[in-house]
């Protein structure tokens, strides 16, 4: 509380207590385990974190710090690796709560050298926790299950870094109200200067991933070999622990913010793709590695008894299955459709008087919706009615029309067939719900009468299990996969077509201009080559026909010139060329003798 509220280390006094005090809290942080409790180290870390810039003014003495404690920590005392945790906890937080470009932002943000550190230090926490799933006892296994996915300070500073660029950059919209060029200027260099920290932490992270999924293919592969007795429980929960890794805290995120617009450059594509195509090998590599102990892949297995039978019997189908298509990470696995869950569509429980709902459901690519009703549906007179459209609006065409109950309140019955009990097919892509709460409620009318209704819409005519989703490897190999097929159609397109080479399109377009040999100059220019290629080139080359040179004439050869073929030009543009150029057509006149 002194630290933080009420000191002022302005004078020399106050900078020796400033001195002295700090003496004192390092003594206590560095003291032997058998000579100081718990309880008062950590009051001494929460004591430096809070005075952290009255005890260190300087930003070289913080990076000194933090760099010891995060080089040391591990090593020399069990304080400096509570101070360590204590401190990046304490800036995670206020980095979470701050905006990119505020005063506090070079603060919060740690240098690249002590990132670097940061990540060694996630990298190796990662990997130690993935090999425990191998090396500890069956007991410690249960327990270690119960402590993910818990972050460490480490892995939570990192995550709020890279929240607080990938939000900034997605996020980042310039000023509406200011359309000057410094303003416009401004916002240009923070999103370059955001991007550059992103490809940075990006780079950093990425090789870290491929670190620990090659820990985790090897555990994976040395847990399969086995033969302890928990192997199975072993590999189910070693997905979970993998969760608790910079591959589930940090890597989905990463991976779904790279697709955004904003980060979908050539830049980013000519960085990272090497990395990225890496972490699809080892990701889908791990994941078929894991999904062979599955039921699918399981039941190809016999027992010891009957082996040599079912092993001749099914080498046939192996060979067929070798010839049409090598088993993946997909194999046997339903791919989960956004659409199947379907969209649930409801009043309030129960209605009241004067409600009135409406709601449109879009469900892109469908030919037909399918509405299943609840069979709570109902309401107090037969007038309060729920109407269904097929289309965006009410003034589409009406399906169907349902109202009223038929457990003898209010008008003690029900609009046509009532209630439906079986789908209701609604043809198109969309439909529209309209509820209208007409009367009021009587006295004994009670909520199971004024329920409502609810209704669930799907594309499809059965409602087919969605629960689960994908493994979590499989899913990262997916994502993974996805990215580096777009960050691939990146480096095909190549560089935007600037300003210069539009307004070039005709002259580029021109078999006037692609018909010359065009050649590099020392200092970078490109000009048309003065040394014609020999001929194999035709000595016509029509204008209407698409025309190109054979690769070995591209570069002529130094010391021998040819004349270049003649290009015959349609009379319409030639008559062009003379008035442009202000030549008019030779005339032969006969002479007179």
């Amino acid at each position: 509380v002194v630290f933080k509220f009420f000191f002022s280390p302005q004078t020399e006094r106050n900078r020796d207590i400033v001195r002295r005090s700090g003496l004192l809290l390092w003594q206590l942080l560095m003291a032997p385990r058998d000579q100081i409790c718990s309880e008062i180290q950590k009051e001494v870390c929460l004591a430096i974190s809070s005075g952290l810039n009255i005890l260190y003014p300087g930003e070289a003495e913080i990076n000194n710090l933090l760099k010891l404690v995060l080089t040391e920590g591990e090593n020399r005392n069990s304080g400096l690796s509570q101070l360590r945790d204590v401190i990046l906890t304490n800036l995670a937080e206020q980095l979470q709560n701050n905006r990119f470009g505020s005063e506090d932002d070079d603060h919060y943000r740690l240098n690249d050298e002590l990132l670097h550190y940061i990540l060694k230090i996630v990298v190796r926490e990662s990997c130690v926790l993935i090999t425990k799933c191998q090396t500890v006892s069956k007991d410690d296994f249960q327990r270690l299950l119960s402590t993910v996915p818990a972050a460490s300070s480490c892995l939570r500073y990192l995550m709020a870094v890279q929240n607080h660029l990938l939000s900034n950059t997605i996020l980042i919209k310039p000023d509406d109200n200011d359309d000057s060029d410094s303003s416009l200027q401004g916002e240009t260099l923070k999103v370059q200067e955001l991007k550059t920290s992103i490809l940075s932490l990006a780079t950093q992270i990425l090789t870290g991933c491929d670190e620990v999924l090659e820990m985790l293919q090897q555990v994976t592969t040395a847990l399969i070999n086995s033969d302890i007795s928990d192997r199975e429980q072993r590999l189910k929960g070693l997905e979970q622990i993998t969760k608790a890794t910079m591959l589930g805290h940090l890597l989905p995120v990463l991976l779904t913010s790279l697709m955004h617009p904003n980060l979908q450059t050539l830049t980013m594509a000519d960085a990272l793709m090497p990395q990225l195509v890496q972490l699809v090998l080892y990701t889908s590599q791990t994941a078929l590695l894991l999904k062979t102990q599955s039921p699918v892949f399981s039941e190809l297995n016999s027992s010891p008894s009957c082996a040599p039978e079912q092993k001749g019997k099914q080498l046939p189908d192996e060979r067929m299955l070798e010839e049409k298509e090598e088993p993946g990470f997909l194999t046997g696995l339903k791919i989960p459709a956004p659409w199947a869950a379907g969209k649930t569509v409801e009043t309030v429980h129960p209605v009241r008087d004067n409600y009135k709902f409406k709601e449109t459901v879009h469900i892109p690519g469908a030919r037909c919706l399918y509405l299943r009703f609840d069979n709570r549906c109902s309401s107090q007179y037969d007038y309060d009615k729920l109407v269904i459209y097929a289309g965006p609006s009410t003034n589409s065409r009406k399906v169907a029309e349902y109202g009223g109950n038929t457990l003898g309140y209010g008008s003690r019955s029900v609009l046509g067939t009532g209630w439906p009990k079986d789908l209701v097919k609604v043809e198109g892509d969309t439909v529209t719900f309209s509820f209208e709460m007409r009367s009021g409620r009587e006295h004994n009318t009670p909520d199971k009468a004024m329920w409502g209704f609810a209704c669930t819409v799907r594309a499809q005519e059965s409602s087919e299990d969605v629960s689960g989703g994908l493994p979590f490897l499989v899913d990262l190999a997916l994502g993974l996969s996805v990215l580096a097929c777009s960050m691939l159609r990146i480096l095909y397109n190549g560089p935007e077509i600037t300003k210069d080479e539009e307004t070039c399109q005709e002259l580029l377009r021109s078999k006037l201009l692609q018909r010359c040999q065009w050649q590099v100059e020392a200092n970078g220019v490109i000009s048309p080559a003065l040394t014609p290629s020999p001929s194999p080139l035709p000595l016509t080359i029509e204008e209407d026909r698409e025309f190109t040179y054979p690769s070995d004439v591209l570069v002529p050869p130094v010391g021998h010139y040819f004349d270049l073929p003649r290009i015959r030009l349609p009379p319409g543009i030639m008559i062009k060329l003379r008035e442009i150029s202000g030549r008019a057509r030779p005339q032969f006149r006969p002479s007179i003798k």
